[in-house]
């Protein structure tokens, strides 16, 4: 209240519209928009920089032995103290006395070590059926800021740290995953972009033959397609500074796939875009090479996106509860019925019509995953998004903490960041988040493959008998 017992005018009252355009400046052109991404992009590269070293390359720390024997390998941290001293060609760690730590490289050792020497009773590497395929792992969602990128990434380093060898591939031209990989990328032509150019220039060779043959012109193969031809799938993956995960990056450029796709698909409609990505994982071997491949979708249902929940076996939803995330997300499952439905449909129209088999997509699995929870305020809704989603939904609601906040602003993982910097109830809190959250992946990916495990043996047994 004012002296004069009246209440202050809102701040929208009484707005003087002289004083307003005196503040305005100058009209905005398009070369301002330039500036401001030159000026976005230095600061972009300053601050991922926070978490890298002083030579300007990203590292990941190293683990003490109690993390090592609390989440890495089931051992007592006394009975692993005396396996190192009885095994002095083991990685013995660096640092004083009992205070010893190791890098993940030595830590995948020591697994190797334990899971030949170690009680028969426990699980020293995680399980993977020898033979089938890597499972792949698609996040996505058409709403922008429902943690998308950083549940795939806390995923690829949940199961790179349970001794997983993984590929996660950023598919969205933001690049953010690549940032937090620590990954550099030049142009399109270290993405996924040549990737796709080289299926569907693969697809038009093909195309040539049969219009050879009916003494028809060919479709012709421009510059970009003839060199996307000669590049191959490990071309564009670059290491990052996890010694078992790899990377395809992205930049800005790739988004110039979301044009190009499209035109390639009008010039030769027999071409299966969607396949592209598949096509290059599993064509290329990268499927036997690694044991996990995540994918990383731009908050869009666009061609990327497709092609990458083509490629997935598994598909995670992430979603905030709200009622807006909520909506959305229904909607983006619309979407995905509408536009998978409508291949489906357009496909087997013609392969009826060739006496073909009818395809169909389907996957594993398919989780809605709540994210930047917080319990005192929004259980009523996340309970109500749990009852709608039914059993599409994890158990789990990743709540947000402050150490989650933190690692963001240095451009880390939760799990790249130092336990010293915290207490330790902080950390195990923190990292708690991800860890359950990567306990529910994880059954589905093992469910998964137990399923086509019992699959494999079941077609063999019925090849014998018959």
């Amino acid at each position: 209240m004012t002296s004069s017992g009246k209440a202050p005018l809102p701040p929208y009252a009484n707005i003087d519209p002289g004083r307003a355009a005196a503040k305005l400046g100058a009209p905005v052109d398009t070369v301002r928009f330039a500036k401001a991404s030159a000026f976005a992009a230095k600061g972009r590269e300053d601050l991922a920089r926070r978490g890298y070293a002083p030579d300007g390359e990203k590292r990941l720390r190293r683990f003490s032995t109690w993390e090592v024997c609390r989440y890495l390998i089931p051992v007592a941290p006394a009975h692993f103290r005396r396996v190192l001293r009885a095994h002095p060609d083991l990685p013995q760690g660096t640092g004083e006395g009992n205070s010893k730590w190791f890098t993940l490289s030595d830590v995948l050792r020591l697994r190797d070590h334990f899971a030949t020497e170690g009680a028969a009773d426990r699980e020293y590497r995680p399980w993977r059926p020898e033979g089938l395929a890597a499972k792949v792992v698609a996040v996505a969602n058409f709403k922008g800021g429902v943690g998308k990128t950083s549940t795939c990434a806390h995923l690829a380093m949940s199961a790179a740290l349970d001794g997983y060898k993984v590929l996660v591939v950023d598919l969205d031209s933001q690049g953010s995953l690549t940032s937090i990989m620590g990954g550099k990328v030049a142009d399109e032509w270290m993405t996924a972009f040549p990737l796709l150019a080289k299926d569907y220039a693969r697809a038009v060779e093909t195309e040539n033959r049969v219009r050879e043959a009916g003494g028809q012109p060919p479709l012709p193969l421009d510059e970009t397609l003839t060199a996307a031809r000669n590049i191959g799938a490990r071309d564009v993956i670059q290491s990052t500074h996890w010694p078992n995960i790899d990377l395809i990056g992205a930049q800005l450029n790739l988004y110039w796939a979301e044009f190009q796709v499209p035109v390639w698909r009008m010039a030769l409609r027999s071409w299966p875009l969607w396949d592209a990505l598949s096509n290059a994982l599993d064509g290329e071997g990268l499927l036997q090479d690694y044991d996990l491949v995540f994918l990383d979708t731009p908050p869009a249902l666009g061609y990327l996106t497709i092609n990458a929940l083509a490629a997935s076996d598994i598909l995670l939803v992430p979603l905030g509860a709200s009622f807006l995330e909520f909506d959305s997300t229904g909607r983006f499952f619309d979407m995905l019925y509408s536009t998978f439905a409508s291949i489906e449909d357009g496909e087997n129209a013609a392969r009826r019509r060739d006496n073909l088999p009818e395809m169909r997509f389907e996957w594993d699995a398919v989780r809605a995953i709540i994210t930047r929870f917080d319990a005192g305020q929004q259980t009523d809704l996340a309970n109500v998004v749990q009852a709608y989603f039914g059993d599409l939904m994890t158990a789990y609601r990743q709540e947000y903490t402050a150490m989650i906040g933190q690692a963001g602003e240095q451009v880390n993982g939760i799990y790249e960041a130092d336990y010293r910097e915290f207490n330790r109830e902080t950390y195990v809190r923190g990292r708690e988040t991800f860890d359950r959250t990567w306990a529910e992946v994880k059954e589905v990916i093992l469910g998964a493959w137990w399923r086509d495990l019992q699959l494999e043996k079941a077609e063999a047994e019925g090849a014998t008998n018959g």
